[in-house]
């Protein structure tokens, strides 16, 4: 059963993107379809065996890699960690490959677009499924290729193809972090396998070695480079720039990244890596810092978004901030709950955001919207949901994992912890103002669409409603259904997947504090959410006008441009970057110093210099004899006179003499 949940969606994804023709652009979707719903039940079923039942699985296939001490089998390890997230990850990809076939339905590429989905799924679960470090590598590069290939699904667009090249490359630069980590790995446990590992951390505890002349923590070392990794693949600051682009690709590609997948690489590995993360506490306060600021920069940067799908972006991208400093105080348990509840609600917005969009005649900007409230009735009650679920509005499912990350924070009394719980607490505020104005926008204003396209907009057809009936489900319930067992106190739910150090448990404290600060996050939520409901509904006047005031301009601008960080990179980093490969690294190395003194440089030296010798070409007999004498006069006396200098410096005589002579002539000379 744990083999078939690995193997179905490879085989899948092989059957519907090789064989299609045999099925037809309506029969391949059907049969990926089949594939990933067999998977969920599996999945479903390894759930209640593994971590309702309390017996993990570990699989060894085979040896992959056997070279001295090097030793790398297929393996698979299912704990609790593991089956929660191929739930999570087999159950929304199972709704967007439904959704798919009705959103898709005109494209041409269907089938394609299917194999790619489940290939995508395929390589999630390798990921998340691993034993050692280098098959989860192989997952992590796997969903990164298929995020290339999602993104650029349409790769006739210019931007598809933009975005997903940006997507690729600001990847590789955390991909080299987590690559280095697992080497340092290896090079100091002489193992990358998990147990290995982990058995073995503690002994690493206080010690160092030398890296570039410096003198670094061996467990800090590895720690930062695996977060390096996490912070490219999750979309922390500073390696973010390439979410709010993916949106070039189809919606539910989009629902897909931002709720199940590729953006939950990176927590998932944070959490798999907590016995090494425990004993590193420097990182640990690195990780709340960038976590808290994450969440910080993309509530601010999703208010004054004008794409509907841009705004859900950058929330994907606050609420990965949410989830990283939860991990960053300890809290891996919640972060993984937050993880989960999130995926749900994440995706039914994306997915109602695709409905929109499929009604609007492909239209994504909010300010052509306006009105749909009645004509898209089931719509505006799906995104109402999410909205409400992702701005933690009380006993909706986002309420019992994101308060409860602040309460954590707060109760962690440390200078980084309360960092996080005011730019979180306050990113709340701008997360609950950013939703209620994109339902404002697109539901409740005046319309502000084409009568063409209004006239002909419609709700979701049945196979685009399903899904979404079922992720408002999720988005309402699940998190109520599995708080008690994900965190609640004394669950023994996680078992040995995540390893927290008893100093640093303060679940007890946090259920201990005065009710004015459990209430404070929900407060800001409230205002949050009636200050934009009021200013757009009342004050749309005063709103333009300070739009359009001078500083109103700037900080719509600086908001709005998303901080200026894609102009900071182009301008300074990426044009500094092509300036140095082209001029210094191709024409001047390449090109230049190598071609001159490498293989090409010497063939066309001896080749300008044997057009001389061709003049020697006289066709005279006696020429070529005066040569060939000459010849052999010049290698007589060369061997003569090596003869002669051998014996001379194997006389000592000889050498003293010659040595008295040349001190006699300085000293006449002086």
């Amino acid at each position: 059963m744990y083999l078939l949940i690995i193997s179905i969606p490879l085989f899948s994804s092989i059957t519907v993107g090789f064989f299609s023709k045999f099925f037809g652009h309506k029969g391949a979707p059907i049969i990926a379809i089949i594939y990933i719903i067999l998977t969920f039940l599996l999945s479903c079923n390894a759930f209640y065996e593994v971590a309702l039942g309390g017996s993990p699985c570990y699989l060894i296939l085979g040896t992959w890699i056997n070279s001295g001490m090097f030793y790398v089998p297929w393996g698979f390890l299912f704990d609790t960690l593991t089956v929660v997230m191929l739930v999570v990850i087999t159950s929304i990809s199972m709704f967007v490959h439904i959704y798919s076939m009705e959103y898709m339905a005109h494209d041409p590429h269907l089938p394609r677009f299917m194999s790619y989905l489940s290939l995508f799924t395929f390589f999630m679960i390798i990921l998340v499924t691993a034993d050692n470090f280098l098959q989860m590598f192989v997952g992590w590069e796997g969903v990164g290729l298929c995020s290339y290939l999602l993104i650029n699904f349409w790769f006739s667009r210019i931007q598809a193809n933009k975005a997903a090249i940006k997507a690729m490359v600001v990847n590789r630069i955390g991909d080299f972090g987590l690559a280095l980590g697992i080497l340092a790995i290896f090079y100091h446990f002489k193992s990358i396998d998990y147990n290995a590992v982990f058995a073995l951390n503690d002994v690493f505890v206080n010690q160092t070695f030398v890296f570039f002349n410096y003198e670094v923590d061996v467990l800090t070392f590895i720690t930062l480079c695996l977060f390096v990794g996490a912070v490219g693949k999750s979309a922390q600051l500073g390696l973010h720039t390439w979410l709010p682009d993916a949106m070039e690709g189809p919606t539910p590609v989009s629902a897909l990244i931002h709720a199940a997948t590729m953006v939950t690489a990176g927590v998932f590995l944070i959490g798999r890596c907590s016995p090494l993360f425990e004993y590193a506490p420097f990182t640990l306060m690195v990780v709340t810092i960038v976590g808290g600021s994450t969440a910080f920069f993309a509530a601010t940067t999703g208010l004054l978004q004008n794409d509907l799908k841009r705004v859900i972006a950058y929330s994907t991208c606050s609420q990965l901030g949410y989830m990283v400093f939860a991990c960053g105080i300890s809290s891996y348990n919640v972060g993984i709950f937050h993880l989960s509840n999130h995926a749900f609600f994440k995706a039914l917005l994306f997915l109602g955001a695709g409905s929109v969009i499929h009604a609007m005649g492909d239209e994504q900007d909010m300010r052509k919207m306006g009105g749909l409230k009645n004509i898209l009735p089931f719509t505006y009650s799906v995104m109402l949901i999410g909205s409400l679920s992702l701005m933690g509005f009380p006993f909706l499912t986002g309420f019992y994992s994101k308060d409860v990350i602040l309460e954590l924070a707060y109760a962690k009394f440390s200078v980084h912890s309360h960092f996080a719980y005011w730019l979180g607490t306050i990113s709340a505020f701008f997360t609950a103002f950013y939703s209620i104005r994109l339902l404002y926008l697109t539901f409740l204003s005046k319309t502000r669409a084409f009568k063409q396209i209004i006239l002909q907009a419609h709700d979701a057809p049945i196979l685009m409603a399903i899904p979404l009936f079922f992720l408002s489900f999720g988005s309402i319930f699940i998190g109520y259904l599995s708080k008690d067992m994900f965190i609640g106190l004394g669950t023994s739910f996680w078992n040995n997947s995540i390893f927290i150090l008893p100093e640093n448990m303060i679940f007890i404290d946090a259920e201990f504090l005065p009710t004015h600060i459990k209430l404070i996050p929900l407060i800001f939520s409230f205002s949050g959410a009636g200050s934009a409901f009021y200013l757009y509904t009342y004050y749309t006047r005063h709103l333009f006008l300070l739009k359009t005031s001078h500083y109103g301009k700037l900080l719509y601008v600086f908001l709005n441009r998303k901080w200026f960080f894609d102009k900071v990179y182009n301008d300074f980093v990426t044009q500094s970057v092509l300036y140095f490969g082209y001029h210094i690294s191709y024409k001047l190395i390449d090109r230049g110093v190598i071609e001159l003194l490498g293989p090409y440089g010497l063939v066309q030296l001896f080749y300008s210099k044997a057009l001389n010798f061709t003049k020697t070409q006289s066709g005279y007999i006696y020429h070529y004899g005066f040569v060939m004498l000459l010849g052999l006069t010049l290698i007589i006396f060369e061997q003569t006179c090596a003869w002669q200098l051998a014996s001379f410096i194997e006389n000592p005589l000889y050498l003293i003499t010659f040595i008295t002579l040349l001190i006699l002539k300085n000293n006449k000379i002086g």
